[in-house]
């Protein structure tokens, strides 16, 4: 809204706003490559389209980028270090509690699969060892700290190149991340990457991160 409304001229705003909404498409495009927000964040065009069409821009209010930025250091910084505090999954052991399981968001559990991970392929990438040096180059070039370590802020747009929804990239950190400490060492980040490439790939993200993915000697 706020890239529409900085499109608005003084004059002639209605007829820019035709041009504005017979474009939208493309200004999705262009919002999309130029902030990095994944595609499956933004509205349905034509009903975003049809909204416009009675919506009074000039009532809007302008961007606060303080804000903006200060919620962006959140999601970074802050967010991940809340989920760390969050148990994860403990209800899981209770067998009551698995049959009860219904499909659920991003998970890997659902009626006809009551079991921790997916099934057939999924199974397959599952019990495979994880190559963590395949992503050793591209964790190196995000300029880890003194302790091995990336933050949110570097690994968000590696993250984001995947054009998943904010929600599915936020449910993968929180599993790449084992120690919960808000930061991925190098095979925390090979995690992260391949849980997105499995979600790209069609597959359902597992509930937890099996034991093949974490143990070195698996490798």
């Amino acid at each position: 809204m706020a890239h529409i409304k900085n499109e608005m001229p003084v004059f002639g705003k209605e007829a820019k706003m035709k041009q504005i909404i017979a474009n939208l498409p493309k200004i999705f495009q262009q919002i999309e490559q130029t902030t990095g927000i994944p595609a499956g964040d933004f509205p349905n065009v034509e009903e975003f389209a049809d909204k416009l069409k009675t919506f009074d821009i000039t009532k809007l209010a302008k961007l606060n980028q303080a804000m903006i930025d200060a919620l962006d250091k959140m999601i970074a910084t802050e967010l991940p270090r809340l989920m760390a505090q969050v148990p994860q999954d403990q209800e899981l052991a209770n067998d009551d509690y698995m049959m009860a399981v219904r499909k659920r968001e991003g998970g890997a559990l659902y009626e006809s699969d009551l079991t921790p991970f997916g099934d057939g392929a999924t199974m397959d990438i599952l019990n495979s060892p994880l190559q963590v040096k395949e992503f050793q180059y591209e964790f190196e070039k995000l300029g880890p700290s003194g302790d091995g370590k990336i933050n949110g802020t570097q690994a968000k747009q590696p993250m984001q190149e995947s054009k998943l929804p904010n929600a599915t990239l936020r449910r993968i950190w929180t599993l790449a991340d084992l120690d919960k400490d808000g930061k991925l060492d190098l095979r925390e980040f090979a995690i992260c990457k391949q849980l997105i490439k499995m979600k790209l790939d069609g597959h359902e993200l597992p509930v937890e991160i099996p034991d093949v993915w974490v143990s070195p000697m698996a490798e």
